[in-house]
Parts: structure tokens; sequence; C-alpha cells
């Protein structure tokens, strides 16, 4: 009898098969663990790459940053692509040094431009357009975020945001919460849109990828 399909399983395996990552990105990977700050982890990380290389993206705005580790995958990609910039937007300057030393140690320096700001309000005062914009900022925001993305990302450019399966609180008809009611939004929203090719991935907390056509 073929093994029962796990969430857990999926997920175990998905990471099994992310390459090997440099020190400096395990360090990373071990303080979320140890802190329980939520980082998009290795295989939704790589996920990301894989799309910022796969578009030759080189102006890429993160919309809720963290301490760097999602940044360190763009920067990754762009530096792969060429060169270009990475925004790295958080509202806490704290996260936003910490960050400048793990992506330094990587030596990400010149791919990088930190923000300590509001991420809607920063993305609005940036000239863009973007080839790739990530979005993990707080989830009420996420569908009054999506026509300032719109605007911001280049024809052709690529929408990648997170915790859209909400631990699985989108499944419940009887979860109204504030956040988990708007991402349900957001979800509508955009797969709804003509204007947008959009798939989620179950990566993780699940990632919606949409292109902008």
């Amino acid at each position: 009898m073929a093994a029962k399909l796990t969430y857990t399983k999926v997920q175990e395996y998905l990471i099994s098969l992310v390459p090997e990552r440099e020190p400096e990105m395990m360090v990373m990977e071990k303080y979320g663990d140890e802190t329980g700050f939520p980082i998009i982890g290795p295989a939704a990380g790589y996920v990301c790459y894989q799309t910022a290389r796969l578009i030759g993206a080189r102006n890429v705005f993160e919309m809720g940053s963290g301490y760097g580790y999602s940044t360190a995958w763009f920067a990754k990609a762009v530096k792969e692509n060429g060169g270009g910039l990475v925004h790295h937007v958080v509202w806490d300057e704290k996260l936003s040094k910490r960050a400048e030393g793990h992506l330094a140690r990587l030596g990400y320096d010149g791919l990088i431009e930190y923000h300590v700001a509001e991420a809607v309000a920063e993305l609005g005062k940036a000239p863009g357009p973007f080839d790739l914009i990530f979005n993990d900022i707080d989830k009420a925001a996420y569908p009054t975020s999506l026509p300032l993305i719109k605007q911001k990302l280049r024809r052709g450019g690529v929408l990648i945001i997170d915790n859209i399966l909400w631990s699985g609180q989108v499944f419940d008809a009887k979860d109204h919460s504030k956040n988990t009611e708007a991402i349900r939004r957001f979800t509508h929203d955009i797969t709804t849109d003509p204007d947008w090719i959009v798939t989620l991935t179950p990566v993780r907390d699940g990632l919606i990828i949409a292109y902008k056509q």
C-alpha cells in the first residue's frame, strides 16, 4: 500500500531537495527556529530564487523583509542575473541592522537598499517599475496593497505573496477573523483579475505566484 501523503511529509521532502545553503543562510535558519521568528524557510526561499532567475529579475521590492532571509534568496538571484537591486523594507531598525549584517557576510553588499519604513507607503514612493515584488506584510493589508503592487510591477513581472494558506485557517468556514478574511479577499481579487496569471503553490504556508500580463 502506498505511503499516506501528509503535509508534514511533503514539506520535509521538499526541504530535502533544496541544494545545500551557505553557512550564513543556515545561521539565519537556526535563528528563526530558535526564536520562533517567521521566515519563509528553505523550500519557499528556493521557489523565490528560482522564480527571480526565470524572469531575469534585477529590480526587486520586498514588502516585509524581516531580518533578511528572503532578501538573501532574491539577492542571490539578482547577482546571478547580472546585478541589480533588492529593496529590503522592514518597520524595525534592529531587524534592518541584523539583516544588513547577514547579507554583508553573504557577499551581497551593493545589491541591497535598506528601508526602515511601512512597506506599502514605501512602495508608493519607490519609482519602479519592478521586475518582482514580494509581499509578506500584515495580512489585513493584503487586499488594499494589491492595486499599488499592480501599478508598480512591470508588465511581465511577478508578484509572490506568502501565507496564503494561513495555517489552514482559510479552509475553516467558521473562521471569520480579520486576517483570514483579508487573505480570502486577496486570493479572490487576484485570481479573478484577468490581468494576472496566478498559481497557488502549497509550499510551507502557501505562496501565490502571479504573472502580470
